[in-house]
């Protein structure tokens, strides 16, 4: 197995906190697979996301080592990694075009001219299922649904070819079969380039239906890590259980029958 990434005691302090946003984590992410990030809101996903990308805010303390033993250097943004946030309307700027903002980083990070860029913008609303790609190019974002907008970000964040995807939470802002559609979408982008995928998210239902293993967090420490199946079949900590048997699914009997029952 080739490690992409290896966390080595890897601690992160907010400037302004007493506690760990991330508490001594040691963890490898292997290059090529899928690896889920579970945890409630303040277990430190969304930390590890930032540091990672090298995005933590200035005056954050960080203490270990992030070592990239598959790019040998830090990986440039834009460029080695793309990143999905959970709102696309916030990742998309309002005033210019959806073919603008996608073509910029293919233009920028592979070189190409701003015909080429507009090319493979336009290739890639194909790739993320947009309808007519063509004219999609020439909409504004406030034109395009929530999904559509999301897809849009998918797009703009593999425009470059990176080899590292990092979605952070980006299916939780979205009704449950747009959630399935983008879930299909990027295990098919991430199958088709090769790529490795981060994804974060508080849903392992979610993400068990697709992901090689599964990393849970809680309180700024990772609790454990696995292959699916085993977490699932045979988790090591209670708080995972607990996870676990908290899912309830469409075949599990109304909350309201049981109350009145």
């Amino acid at each position: 197995m080739s490690i992409f990434c290896s966390l080595r005691q890897l601690s992160v302090t907010y400037s302004r906190g007493r506690n760990a946003a991330l508490d001594r984590v040691d963890l490898d992410i292997a290059a090529g697979e899928r690896l889920a990030i579970i945890g409630e809101s303040g277990s430190g996903k969304s930390t590890l996301a930032r540091a990672l990308a090298g995005l933590l805010p200035e005056g954050a303390k960080v203490q270990g080592e992030l070592l990239w033993p598959a790019l040998g250097h830090p990986p440039r943004p834009g460029r080695d990694f793309g990143l999905v946030f959970q709102d696309p309307g916030s990742s998309l700027n309002p005033v210019l075009t959806i073919g603008e903002q996608i073509a910029e980083g293919a233009r920028r990070h592979l070189g190409l001219s701003w015909k080429q860029a507009y090319i493979r913008a336009e290739e890639l609303l194909g790739r993320v299922r947009i309808p007519q790609p063509d004219k999609a190019m020439r909409a504004f974002p406030h034109q395009l649904s929530g999904g559509q907008r999301q897809r849009v970000a998918i797009a703009a964040a593999i425009a470059a070819k990176p080899a590292l995807l990092i979605a952070d939470e980006a299916t939780s802002a979205l009704d449950v079969v747009v959630q399935a559609e983008i879930v299909g979408l990027l295990d098919g982008l991430v199958r088709e380039d090769g790529l490795t995928l981060l994804f974060i998210t508080h849903d392992i239902a979610l993400a068990s239906g697709f992901v090689d293993r599964i990393a849970v967090f809680r309180n700024a420490r990772l609790v454990e890590a696995g292959p699916v199946r085993s977490v699932l079949s045979a988790p090591g900590s209670d708080y995972t259980a607990a996870l676990i048997a908290s899912h309830r699914d469409l075949a599990t009997p109304p909350l309201i029958a049981e109350v009145l029952a």
